[in-house]
């Protein structure tokens, strides 16, 4: 009977213990980043549009590129909308946080201080940052350019990398919005140097009759990830998921022979 009695009190109080846990209200929320895209019924997509050719507006002020050519398929497969929206790349984490865009998806590199406040997919791209001159430049390696003026676009790994260099202290440091508005200046003169994403520039000079040269060695390699908000695993996996499968069904691969005139994706 004693025996019987200490068992039931165990069972009361295992009982009383869940009852009580069951009703905290303090109790982490459930992922539901993923459903709510599926809700919504639209993926919004954030970007910089001035960076060929990841994402960019063409001559006809449509959004282009090859991360927004891999987004609408992505979307197409989970059955919803891209909505493709333009940020100050200075402002994108900002604009994640706050809830304006879903992910950033638009050559963002991945980097140590990046990854702490977000959720980065599996690297999809490799990266250089080089070192662009114009044709009548007398710098003919990265020791030339002491004492020149040197552009970089505002918020991007380029302005970490320079100012972690050697370089730092012998050169002069202009920031602009963008990669575009920054060759333009190249070719205009106001700057000695670019140093940019390898991707953009040598799709810029292959594509344009501009007369442009890289200097030899880099900064360093960097790759290219989609960030999404810290808390939303589901809607990274699943868009994952898809990246994989593409990758598999060769649907990746065609997209960036596209582009690229072959398949330099890094996707497993």
């Amino acid at each position: 009977m004693k025996k019987m009695l200490a068992m039931l009190l165990c069972i009361s109080a295992v009982l009383f213990l869940l009852a009580g846990c069951g009703g905290k209200t303090d109790a982490p929320q459930s992922d539901t980043s993923l459903q709510k895209v599926l809700d919504a019924r639209q993926f919004v997509l954030g970007l910089d549009v001035g960076f060929p050719p990841m994402g960019f507006a063409d001559e006809a002020g449509e959004i282009t590129g090859f991360d927004i050519d891999v987004a609408q398929e992505v979307c197409s497969r989970l059955g919803v909308t891209l909505v493709k929206r333009g940020i100050d790349w200075d402002a994108k984490e900002e604009r994640l946080n706050d809830g304006t865009i879903d992910c950033i998806w638009n050559g963002l590199s991945v980097t140590p201080e990046r990854s702490k406040t977000m959720n980065f997919s599996e690297p999809y791209m490799k990266n250089e940052l080089i070192f662009v001159v114009s044709a009548g430049s007398d710098a003919k390696g990265m020791q030339n350019l002491a004492g020149k003026t040197v552009g970089v676009q505002s918020g991007a790994t380029a302005l970490d990398a320079l100012e972690a260099s050697n370089l730092a202290s012998k050169v002069s440091v202009v920031s602009f919005e963008d990669n575009l508005t920054l060759l333009r200046q190249l070719e205009q003169g106001g700057v000695d140097a670019a140093l940019m994403d390898s991707v953009v520039a040598y799709y810029y000079i292959f594509s344009s009759d501009k007369q442009f040269f890289v200097l030899p060695s880099s900064l360093g390699e960097e790759k290219y990830a989609i960030g999404f908000r810290k808390g939303d695993q589901k809607l990274r996996d699943k868009v994952q998921a898809i990246i994989s499968d593409m990758k598999a069904d060769g649907t990746l691969g065609k997209i960036s022979k596209k582009w690229f005139g072959s398949d330099i994706t890094i996707v497993k």
